[in-house]
């Protein structure tokens, strides 16, 4: 099992009552982000969380460190959930899809957009934290394709654009309502990546490199 260091937020330690709060705020902001999208109002965010304005900024003083500090929380979130994943003792396959039905839950798929569009992407706490769930993914696939499980013309560039756009709702419909859905297509696509393989891919499998340049 690969265990990776986590990431340290270049934050100054709060007080438990100011860590709980901060929590909240990054809690709230992604169920609003998720929802409403990265221009929610931080009046809003406020509100859910249950804090006053004045807490959010002082947490947080403009959008660009809040939404980072969200997609950076989410992905710790998938990299414990690879860890979870790679400390299974079972079918390694069975692992790996466990992982990329998680990582739908944690709706990945209304993030992405603000990866390119919200913040700095070479801001250093974001790529600590993807360098870390791509090593560990990649870890996670490495066994089930050492156990002839998973076909080999695949990247983990593919996974991650599956997992993404699988569980995007479609425009115009409502993002909660399309959860009855999510997990019986990416249960297809993970049929479609066991080895053997049915068919032949074009082009050819798709790495992380491939998915920053897009």
């Amino acid at each position: 099992m690969q265990t990776a260091t986590p990431v340290q937020r270049r934050v100054s330690r709060p007080r438990a009552d100011a860590l709980r709060n901060r929590e909240r705020i990054v809690t709230a902001a992604r169920e609003m982000f998720v929802e409403f999208g990265p221009d929610v109002p931080f009046d809003e965010i406020a509100r859910r969380a249950g804090v006053g304005n004045a807490t959010v900024y002082r947490n947080f003083p403009d959008r660009d460190s809040l939404a980072r500090e969200v997609v950076c929380s989410v992905m710790d979130r998938l990299s414990e959930g690879a860890e979870r994943a790679l400390a299974e003792t079972g079918d390694a396959f069975d692992a790996l899809s466990h992982f990329v039905h998680a990582s739908a839950d944690e709706r990945i798929s209304a993030l992405c957009p603000m990866v390119s569009t919200a913040f700095d992407q070479n801001h250093p706490d974001l790529e600590a934290a993807s360098e870390r769930v791509i090593r560990l993914v990649e870890a996670l696939m490495g066994r089930a394709r050492a156990a002839g499980q998973l076909r080999p013309d695949v990247g983990v560039g593919d996974l991650m654009i599956a997992v993404a756009q699988l569980s995007r709702p479609p425009a115009g419909t409502d993002c909660l309502s399309l959860d009855r859905f999510v997990h019986r297509h990416l249960q297809l696509f993970l049929d479609g990546l066991r080895a053997p393989a049915r068919s032949e891919l074009p082009g050819t499998p798709a790495i992380v490199e491939d998915l920053r340049k897009a």
